[in-house]
């Protein structure tokens, strides 16, 4: 069905061989490389939708390969998912700092997996984020980007200029984790926020949501998603 290529950078050869079945069976084609030198080299002479990326890689190490994918216009607007061992909370806050998607730990379910890779083929590039002028309707909760609106059960409810950011950047690319930090930089442009604030912009945005607070997910330890 998918028609997508992607491309894993991992340096163990029975997880590539392992990926590259499953994803192949779903109809993507795999790329791979087990260095982070080499997955830049592929990276930017074949531009795959996706890349699968670990962390822990011998050399150039999976963070700095984020970075230099994210800083290279022929490759920033490719989609990362990293592969981080569960104890390695850090990492994962700086990889999604510097601009990964979504991240998996290990052990990992292929199908969970899949269905991670799935969603950010979704969402689209990065440069979609944001209000754009378009409308979101969900059960109960409607956010207009174009308009700066937001109702609750046909409510208008009173959000200001920031929190109208958060909410509509959230929502603009479901299931994806923002850091605080990320937040942060993606709001910045128009208006002043302490890092330190997110979290009470957060409180608030969920109290106004009311019922429909659930669509924002806490992600422990690193920061929010909205629920997919």
């Amino acid at each position: 069905m998918a028609k997508e290529t992607i491309l894993v950078i991992e340096d163990e050869r029975d997880i590539i061989e392992i990926i590259e079945y499953n994803f192949a069976r779903e109809g993507f084609t795999v790329l791979s490389a087990t260095n982070g030198e080499k997955g830049l080299e592929i990276a930017r002479a074949k531009r795959p939708s996706v890349v699968v990326l670990d962390l822990m890689l011998p050399g150039l190490d999976g963070i700095e390969v984020a970075k230099r994918l994210r800083q290279d216009p022929a490759t920033r607007e490719i989609a990362i998912v990293m592969l981080t061992a569960k104890s390695e909370e850090s990492d994962v806050i700086l990889g999604l700092g510097v601009g990964a998607d979504d991240y998996v730990t290990k052990p990992f379910k292929m199908k969970e997996l899949l269905a991670r890779v799935k969603a950010v083929l979704r969402r689209g590039p990065l440069h979609d984020e944001g209000p754009t002028g378009k409308r979101l309707e969900l059960d109960g909760l409607v956010i207009d980007k174009a308009k700066y609106q937001v109702f609750v059960g046909g409510k208008e409810i009173p959000l200001t200029l920031t929190e109208f950011k958060i909410l509509a950047l959230l929502a603009g690319a479901p299931g994806r984790v923002y850091t605080r930090e990320l937040l942060l930089q993606k709001i910045q442009g128009e208006t002043f926020v302490d890092e330190r604030n997110i979290d009470v912009h957060i409180r608030s945005i969920r109290k106004k949501l009311g019922e429909e607070n659930e669509y924002i997910v806490t992600v422990r330890g690193v920061g929010y998603r909205f629920k997919e």
